[in-house]
């Protein structure tokens, strides 16, 4: 089992930066790769980044590429996302999941494959 907490959102002008950090409980948290995902007023869920459990290997996708990272530390059982030159196109709900998925770096991972979920931290950018 483990439990996923989400913090560090906000409202940010456009242009800055946040920094999101995503909390786990449970000895299992290193094992896992670690997905973010955001959700948009209105719209569908969708991935934003994943690192896998040594944190060797990330993937992004295209809308945040170059400006947002993700980066994990295992001996806190924490995992971050720094988001740069945000936009208003940003602002969502953002989730951390725990993914099971061995290889992360090929391909966006399903939705409905995440084994936990956080319940979220809301970014918001003004313009």
């Amino acid at each position: 089992q483990v439990q996923l907490v989400e913090s560090g959102g906000g409202l940010v002008q456009a242009g800055g930066s946040l920094r999101l950090s995503c909390a786990a409980s449970g000895r299992t948290f290193s094992s896992y790769a670690m997905d973010w995902f955001r959700q948009a007023p209105g719209k569908e869920r969708e991935f934003v980044a994943a690192i896998s459990w040594s944190g060797g290997g990330t993937y992004y996708a295209d809308s945040v590429k170059g400006r947002f990272t993700i980066s994990r530390d295992n001996a806190k059982n924490t995992v971050y996302l720094q988001m740069n030159s945000l936009t208003p196109e940003d602002t969502a709900v953002y989730y951390c999941a725990a993914d099971p998925r061995a290889i992360v770096t090929i391909d966006p991972p399903p939705l409905d494959g995440m084994d936990y979920w956080g319940k979220g931290t809301l970014v918001t950018v003004s313009s």
